[in-house]
């Protein structure tokens, strides 16, 4: 229970810093329009809120046993692991971003797939996109996520510190991109995934939801081909066609009648291509 309280604390003061810059921000943005924006999100904000305690708070230590058991057993070649002593610390940084960032391409993009999207339908299902909508995962996609997205820097041996400054870097930048503002960056929107472009991956329309997988970087997307200008569709409407739902129902979600068939929509097929 000491565990569980200190977690929760833990939580708390990482969210409550991040709750006073975006409510700055909407209210910045948004102005008289603040109130009737709080009171359409509110809702799936408490979803969100309750799938927090459950992944970050109930589920993370035996997520974390799980992630670190097969982490141990990783085969990283000690030369390859001490060469890294010699290359500055910004390189070292910059690297472990590009790893981590290639990994979750591929994981994302996977999840994607009909035999995974039961599970990742969850994070698109917000229909009032807001920063708390980052954490708006099931546990089974937040588990691939924890196992999977820092493989390729831990099987080149880059060290511990780079591949946590990389992933709170990333994990700042998530909850940027899925704040409700039409910000396309400008020149920096290029390199840099944009709240615009992370919304088009929200699209209502799962026509386009096919696109702009990164979180951080558009680089891995321009690379594979899934990168699509926001431009045109600012503001877009977000959700899925299968609906929003409360706490119980997004974690009871990958086990509705409509998903045994395998069942996305239109575009399911095509996203592997």
């Amino acid at each position: 229970m000491t565990a569980l309280l200190a977690q929760a604390l833990l939580v708390v003061q990482t969210l409550l810093p991040l709750a006073a810059v975006f409510a700055l921000l909407a209210i910045a943005t948004k102005r008289r329009a603040v109130l009737s924006a709080l009171r359409r999100c509110r809702r799936e904000a408490l979803t969100n809120a309750g799938l927090v305690v459950v992944n970050y708070i109930l589920l993370a230590p035996l997520m974390l046993v799980a992630v670190f058991a097969v982490r141990d057993v990783l085969p990283v070649p000690a030369p390859l692991a001490s060469a890294w002593g010699a290359t500055p610390y910004m390189v070292l940084l910059i690297l472990a971003i590009l790893l981590i960032e290639l990994a979750a391409y591929w994981r994302h993009r996977l999840e994607h797939h009909p035999a995974l999207w039961r599970f990742h339908a969850t994070h698109h299902a917000d229909e009032e996109l807001h920063w708390l909508s980052v954490l708006r995962k099931h546990p089974v996609s937040k588990f691939m996520e924890m196992l999977i997205d820092t493989l390729p820097a831990l099987l080149l041996g880059l060290p511990a510190w780079s591949i946590v400054a990389a992933q709170l870097i990333r994990s700042w930048w998530g909850y940027f991109i899925h704040a409700d503002v039409p910000w396309t960056l400008g020149l920096a929107g290029r390199w840099l995934m944009s709240p615009a472009a992370h919304r088009l991956h929200h699209i209502r329309d799962e026509r386009l939801m096919g696109s702009n997988y990164g979180n951080m970087l558009t680089l891995w997307d321009r690379v594979f081909g899934t990168w699509r200008d926001p431009a045109p569709h600012l503001g877009c409407a977000t959700g899925i066609a299968e609906g929003t739902r409360g706490l119980w129902g997004e974690l009871a979600r990958p086990w509705e009648a409509r998903y045994r068939s395998g069942g996305r929509t239109e575009n399911s097929s095509r996203e592997l291509a």
